[in-house]
């Protein structure tokens, strides 16, 4: 199988002499997880919905009483479970993730709890995959496989050992060394601490870099990654080895939807699906506030399962993924998810997007009124490279360029 990637240029600098490159965590977030912090959960989203049904049905925020106002600001409407590794807003998952995950083994069923390969994608910190063999594990693993189409990877996620409370945890045995394969090719050792917690591990993009001719990239074979037990910290009771999770994070989901109007340098507007490499489109000069022209160099499309449709006291509207930057007032760039825009090139400091945050325009400004929320599985463009500027001009409104930050 035979697939190209951003990264395969590394695969040789990385195998030296047999040896792999080791691998620490970039940042580790500890859990506390229990079954009272569950319950307590349930019982607050349970008086939480009760206040959002009252807005729904017309009353204003400000009308609400200071203890309702608390609760709905503590309680975060896009998490509807305790256990939820991610929201249910927009994510790397928008654009795709593995299509299957298997395992070289997993533990028979205990009653109603079950320990099958899914537990370990199924951003769910209560479930878990347990290997099946005697002993520590060594060598068994998780292959998770991705469509050729599958957006890039920039970050892997572990959940080492069994997480949903501090018992499971120590008495099950957990991963010390995970082997890391592409395409069944030795990639890298991650070292994982015995913490209980989501270890995260950063990347440059791992997947196809060619996504410029769709149509190429859906014919291309599907590609894997594999996880495999190289060393295993041992439990206080069971030698049996546990991930409750691996998820990813990465690139090539934030974009607009077909039909986007984009200024080109001539003053027309071209469709963003029509767009060609080459183009010539026009994007704001901050130190002058006025347009000049750049040509295409890089496009960008996907499939999305979730858009956010920002509507504008104009009667302007405009669709895109939640953590796309869009230029507003002060000087500022924006998006819904700051913390997703982060990972492009002099977005760093993104705000978070609130209604009536004023929108930079190639005029003027927009009045942002409101956002709703579309689950339809659409193809999004957008532009991820221009010879010059880090802006161009999509329904009038000025909005980032995305090129990936190196990573150190």
């Amino acid at each position: 199988m035979k697939i190209n990637f951003t990264l395969a240029f590394l695969l040789v600098s990385l195998v030296s002499f047999g040896q792999l490159r080791e691998l620490e965590p970039t940042s580790i977030d500890k859990l506390d997880l229990n079954f009272q912090g569950e319950k307590q959960f349930n019982d607050t989203y349970k008086k939480a919905e009760k206040v959002w049904e009252k807005l729904g049905n017309g009353v204003e925020y400000n009308e609400l009483s200071d203890k309702e106002q608390q609760l709905v600001d503590s309680v975060d409407e896009t998490m509807s479970s305790y256990w939820d590794i991610i929201s249910d807003g927009c994510s790397w998952y928008c654009g795709g993730g593995p299509n299957k995950v298997i395992a070289s083994s997993f533990l028979k069923p205990q009653g109603s709890t079950n320990y099958n390969p899914e537990n370990a994608h199924d951003l769910n910190y209560k479930t878990a995959w347990v290997e099946g063999v005697s002993g520590y594990g060594i060598g068994e693993y998780l292959l998770y496989s991705f469509d050729a189409t599958s957006p890039r990877i920039t970050e892997i996620t572990v959940v080492n050992g069994y997480v949903k409370s501090e018992a499971a945890w120590k008495n099950n045995s957990r991963v010390k060394k995970l082997k890391l394969y592409i395409d069944d090719k030795p990639f890298a050792i991650l070292n994982l601490k015995d913490l209980r917690g989501a270890q995260h591990f950063q990347f440059e993009p791992i997947g196809s870099s060619e996504r410029e001719n769709w149509k190429d990239l859906k014919s291309k074979p599907n590609w894997t990654m594999k996880f495999e037990i190289a060393e295993a910290y041992k439990g206080d009771k069971y030698d049996d080895v546990v991930i409750s999770e691996i998820y990813f994070d990465g690139i090539d989901v934030h974009c607009f939807a077909a039909g986007t109007k984009i200024l080109l340098g001539d003053k027309t507007s071209k469709n963003i699906e029509n767009l060609k490499v080459g183009d010539t489109v026009s994007y704001m000069d901050f130190e002058t506030n006025s347009l000049k022209y750049a040509k295409i160099e890089k496009l960008e499309k996907v499939t999305h399962n979730e858009l956010a449709i920002y509507q504008f006291e104009s009667g302007l509207t405009i669709t895109a993924t939640p953590d796309h930057p869009f230029r507003i007032s002060n000087n500022k760039w924006a998006s819904l998810l700051p913390e997703k825009s982060a990972q492009y090139k002099g977005f760093e400091n993104c705000k978070r997007i609130s209604i009536g945050d004023e929108f930079l325009t190639a005029t003027g400004y927009e009045k942002l009124v409101s956002i709703v929320y579309s689950n339809k599985a659409q193809e999004t463009f957008t532009i991820s490279k221009l010879s010059s500027g880090n802006n161009f001009i999509a329904n009038g409104l000025v909005v980032a360029v995305e090129s990936l930050r190196k990573r150190k």
